[in-house]
């Protein structure tokens, strides 16, 4: 029997990735749901080749100009996520939620309940509403998984059974400035920040990974999903992105997670995660495995990393205050309206302010709670200037 699929941010980048991977295996599958916001052509290509009869175009201009390109009889559109209980009569077997940012927090928590298994790729879905999710994946009993290659790789090592570890070491490729002498950060170039040396990504998560903020995250999302102590996480540049994860456990085993930087690995395993299917992958690189170069990350350079040690050990309203800020940061260097090194010294100041302090012991009660933050603290950066 085919497993059924839905794809929350099916035009994205993990979106089109797993889209391929169902297409060149289109026997175990049949795809029920494609979402987008706005890229209703590239959304249309993907219902022609695998023949989806529902899609969501959340966008309103874009959802009118597909209706008037609409070509399918059968092709039902949606304009919004409100529509899952008229698209689902039974449960899909596995939902892939890829939406970019906050956005992706409302659909991800209402399509919980419509599937079996959810694997998620929305980090800021989990740093900021995990305790939202996980009550609604325990309450309607949904497997789930997570997408990011680390965190992919822990659970893939440790299949649920984290009661024995004692530490995990999550690696960062250094970014484009790991040998960039820092006298030399106060000039660095939009271009040259989102020159990723071993990922190829999309522009907010690239600069992410330039100021090390994305390891910040991915240390957040790992305390939250393993429910591992900040005090036993840390964090190892490795250059060549080969390792994805080390995890200790109190046995004195140790385990390394590597396989290529391709994001197709982590997404087919999450897919065939019930039954095992071959993939077409390189042999083992040798000269990798003799030149791993594990190395301490520099604080003065990514002086980002320096928030580990301030965060929250409970879920709170903190992170999305960290989420929100950064998000803003981010656009206004791409913007060119400030420097590569602002970024963090905003970053820092802005949670410095006291108005902001309550919300490290906060816990988000509902998505509302969520959104109102990240609107405010996104107003107060516009129009305050802070």
């Amino acid at each position: 029997m085919k497993k059924s699929i839905a794809v929350l941010g099916s035009t994205g980048s993990i979106g089109k990735n797993l889209i391929n991977i169902i297409q060149k295996n289109r026997h175990d599958f049949k795809v029920e749901l494609l979402t987008t916001d706005k890229n209703y052509k590239e959304l249309f290509k993907q219902v022609t080749k695998l023949n989806v009869r529902h899609v969501i175009i959340n966008n309103k201009i874009s959802y009118q100009k597909a209706l008037r390109k609409k070509n399918n009889k059968r092709l039902k559109i949606y304009n919004s996520f409100n529509h899952f209980n008229k698209i689902f009569k039974n449960k899909v077997d596995y939902t892939m939620s890829s939406i970019s940012g906050l956005d992706g927090l409302k659909p991800t928590l209402d399509i919980i309940k419509h599937t079996k298994t959810i694997a998620i790729a929305n980090k800021e879905s989990i740093i900021c509403g995990w305790n939202l999710i996980s009550q609604e994946i325990k309450k309607y009993n949904v497997n789930f998984i997570p997408v990011d290659s680390e965190h992919f790789s822990i659970w893939y090592a440790i299949k649920k059974n984290n009661v024995n570890i004692d530490n995990i070491i999550l690696t960062a490729s250094g970014g484009p400035f790991y040998k960039l002498p820092i006298s030399k950060f106060k000039d660095i170039k939009i271009f040259q920040a989102l020159r990723h040396p071993n990922w190829n990504m999309g522009k907010k998560i690239s600069i992410d990974s330039a100021t090390m903020m994305n390891k910040v995250f991915e240390i957040i999302e790992a305390k939250k999903i393993f429910n591992i102590k900040y005090r036993n996480l840390s964090i190892l540049i490795h250059p060549r992105s080969y390792i994805h994860a080390i995890i200790k456990f109190s046995d004195g085993i140790i385990k390394l997670i590597a396989h290529d930087t391709d994001m197709k690995i982590p997404i087919y395993n999450t897919l065939y995660d019930d039954f095992r299917r071959k993939i077409r992958t390189k042999r083992i690189d040798i000269e990798k495995l003799n030149n791993l170069k594990l190395d301490k990350i520099n604080k003065n350079k990514f002086p980002m990393v320096k928030i580990i040690k301030n965060l929250p050990e409970k879920n709170s309203l903190f992170e999305t205050i960290l989420v929100t800020a950064n998000d803003e940061y981010v656009k206004l260097f791409l913007k060119n309206k400030i420097k590569f090194t602002d970024i963090s010294k905003k970053l820092f100041s802005l949670i410095k302010i006291k108005e902001f302090h309550k919300y490290r012991s906060i816990s988000p009660k509902n998505i509302n709670d969520i959104i109102k933050l990240n609107n405010y603290v996104r107003m107060k950066i516009n129009s305050k200037g802070i």
